[in-house]
């Protein structure tokens, strides 16, 4: 599919005009049994709270670095989503401006939470909060993201040479990622969004009209199972 977009907020208005009610990201965790579809508008309403939560209560501004250090799970695409909205360089580097971590990499970012902002994801369905404290300066996206507003306008939206990802110091900008053809498909993904590869397969459903089944700690017998219960495409 062609698009006229050249910007990620650009793709998501897009995506919103063509397919609101569709099903853009579907997400199984096999470990828990948890599965969650989130439908164009149902994506975008999550990336304008995060958009909010990281901009509006802790100070972030366009141009600044992100490191989303979630796995294959559907808060990542949301992360994702708000960071490029606001104009946020999404980033592998190990001291970035701002940090969003789950359960299993929270230890290596606690020490450090009075140096930058540092938002935990607790990865329990629906979102919800940790059941026990999180370390001092760590903030609960669980408890801070219910409270931002449904819709998010950014005063400084990115530009198309502005870049959205810097993987290993090299970035890429919103015009490359999001500007040309996308992926008009199904497709099924146990790859983390916050990766290289991760990113780009998320950019171009977007950019294409298609839709993201992303899947964890699945056997390869799951995989099938739900490749065809999804009718996933690829």
């Amino acid at each position: 599919m062609s698009s006229s977009a050249r910007t990620y907020p650009e793709a998501l208005a897009q995506a919103l005009r063509t397919d609101p009610g569709g099903p853009f990201v579907t997400f199984y965790d096999e470990a828990s049994g948890e599965r969650q579809e989130l439908s164009t508008t149902t994506y975008a309403n999550w990336v304008a709270k995060a958009s909010g939560l990281l901009v509006d209560e802790h100070g972030l501004e366009r141009g600044d670095s992100i490191r989303v250090d979630l796995p294959a799970h559907w808060l990542a695409t949301v992360f994702l989503g708000a960071a490029w909205n606001t104009g946020l360089v999404v980033t592998d580097a190990g001291s970035p401006d701002a940090v969003v971590c789950g359960p299993e990499t929270l230890s290596s970012w606690a020490d450090d939470a009075g140096k930058r902002p540092t938002l935990a994801c607790s990865l329990l369905p629906f979102g919800v909060r940790f059941a026990d404290p999180l370390p001092q300066g760590v903030h609960d996206v669980g408890i801070e993201v219910w409270g931002q507003p449904d819709a998010f306008t950014p005063w400084d939206p990115p530009a198309p040479d502005d870049a959205a990802t810097s993987w290993e110091g090299v970035e890429t900008t919103h015009a490359n990622l999001f500007g040309g053809d996308g992926r008009d498909l199904r497709l099924l993904s146990t790859v983390a969004p916050a990766s290289p590869g991760g990113a780009a397969l998320l950019a171009g459903v977007l950019v294409g009209g298609g839709s993201l089944v992303l899947v964890a700690n699945a056997t390869e017998e799951r995989l099938a199972a739900i490749a065809s219960s999804e009718r996933a495409t690829r």
